[in-house]
């Protein structure tokens, strides 16, 4: 998959998560999503994409929750 369609995701599901009042927990629910729906290999590749320093495309709240994903091999599947 694309990195810009990784980011288009990742910023729509900010999106959606960032009417929440509470910042934090916004972001632990993206967090959480990305982990739950995304293979591996698309967290991996959005991982690196911030690792590089390119998440000035990512929205703020999306890229602080690709920073806290988990490493794949610790990540749980649904």
């Amino acid at each position: 998959m694309d990195i810009q369609q990784l980011v288009k995701a990742a910023n729509q599901i900010g999106a959606y998560f960032a009417i929440y009042p509470d910042q934090e927990q916004a972001r632990q629910e993206i967090t959480r999503h990305l982990t739950n729906f995304w293979t591996p290999h698309m967290r991996a590749a959005i991982r690196d994409h911030v690792a590089s320093g390119a998440a000035h495309d990512l929205s703020p709240l999306a890229a602080a929750a690709v920073q806290v994903l988990p490493p794949a091999a610790a990540s749980s599947p649904r």
